[in-house]
């Protein structure tokens, strides 16, 4: 009787012990793999640049290979230079539609959707490119960016920066500001309406067509980037002369733009590494334009000997005041535009103040007293 009770104790915690091993094993094929079975993500990225294009288009490489990395390949990014899938200017609508996830071009390449964007590349004498950075960041600026793109069915980062521009390439010299009216320039954004207000025309062309158009003279001048990517394009070969400083655009903010649905589908981790992505990006893009255009330039100059020429300071001064004009009255009917232009506004005095005493009075006392060649 014993022996039996024994074996039917034994037999109880046997059957016991196997629906448990049962039970584990069924979820182990179910729930575990819900669990760790990352979804993964395909996705494309269309750009406003050429292929390849050195700092800005190698720089949407530089992002999505950082992401693709940095998620054990759990997002995988393919870039897509201008013209490949869609054409440059098309690149929020395919983003937008949601027919491709994301996109890297210029905010004010948007202006055209909501007016507000331009604000976001840069103002005429506005803030320098480390300003940018903190204003977005510090000064509310990303805040209003998400604001802006929303309306576009996007959310934004800032992915890259120009670094402070050239003035642009002239065929004729500029020695006071009557000196733009008739004049056909290619430059996008505020500094375009600015040239518009001055007398000129604004002719909107992406970097493909810049060398051939200068060529033939179906514009008298263009503002592009710096020497680093002016070199990369010839644009020494029909430019007879080449200006500063980049009043119109002292920094030139890039943007990563994605498509709003795409971005809420993503977990949160995949998002934390895309958003650090983007700002590791911008670091790296504007180290690579600064080295870029710091020896570009010197080649323009030694072996290409292209002329160099400054604004005068008549001119820079109608051009600042133009600006102000120009701005306050596109901002009157536009709320949106204002409230980016006030906050950027508001930003940039304080940080005149600041630099009044620290950058500005160093680098003039470095250019002063350090002996270079």
């Amino acid at each position: 009787m014993g022996k039996l009770l024994k074996k039917k104790k034994n037999r109880r915690k046997f059957l016991k012990k196997t629906a448990v091993l049962s039970t584990a094993a069924v979820l182990s094929t179910f729930i575990p793999r819900k669990l760790s079975a990352r979804k993964k993500y395909n996705w494309k990225m269309v750009t406003t640049w050429p292929k390849n294009f050195p700092g800005l288009g190698t720089g949407a490489e530089t992002f999505a290979n950082m992401v693709n990395e940095a998620s054990g390949g759990r997002i995988n990014i393919t870039v897509f230079g201008a013209g490949e899938i869609v054409p440059a200017f098309e690149a929020m609508d395919a983003v937008s539609s949601g027919a491709i996830e994301m996109g890297h071009g210029g905010p004010y390449y948007w202006k055209g959707k909501v007016e507000a964007s331009q604000y976001l590349s840069a103002i005429p004498f506005g803030l320098t490119p480390q300003e940018q950075n903190s204003w977005f960041e510090k000064g509310g600026g990303q805040e209003l960016a998400d604001e802006i793109y929303k309306k576009m069915g996007c959310k934004f980062f800032v992915c890259g920066n120009t670094g402070p521009q050239m003035g642009g390439w002239f065929n004729k010299e500029i020695k006071k500001i009557e000196d733009f009216k008739g004049l056909k320039m290619r430059i996008p954004g505020l500094g375009g309406e600015v040239i518009k207000a001055a007398g000129g025309t604004v002719v909107n062309l992406h970097g493909g067509e810049l060398l051939t158009s200068i060529q033939s003279g179906a514009i008298d001048a263009l503002e592009w980037v710096g020497p680093y990517n002016d070199l990369a394009f010839g644009i020494y070969k029909a430019g007879k002369y080449y200006y500063y400083p980049g009043w119109h655009e002292p920094g030139g903010v890039l943007d990563c733009f994605i498509n709003l649905k795409k971005w809420d589908s993503l977990p949160i981790d995949l998002k934390k590494i895309i958003e650090i992505s983007s700002k590791a990006t911008t670091q790296k893009i504007t180290n690579e334009m600064i080295a870029g255009n710091n020896l570009a330039l010197q080649t323009l100059l030694k072996k290409h000997n292209v002329k160099l020429k400054v604004f005068p300071d008549e001119v820079l001064e109608k051009l600042a005041k133009l600006s102000e004009k120009v701005i306050s009255k596109l901002t009157s009917t536009d709320n949106l535009s204002k409230k980016v232009y006030k906050s950027i506004i508001k930003f940039r005095n304080l940080s005149i103040k600041r630099s009044e005493i620290s950058e500005k009075k160093y680098l003039d006392s470095r250019s002063k007293f350090i002996e270079y060649e």
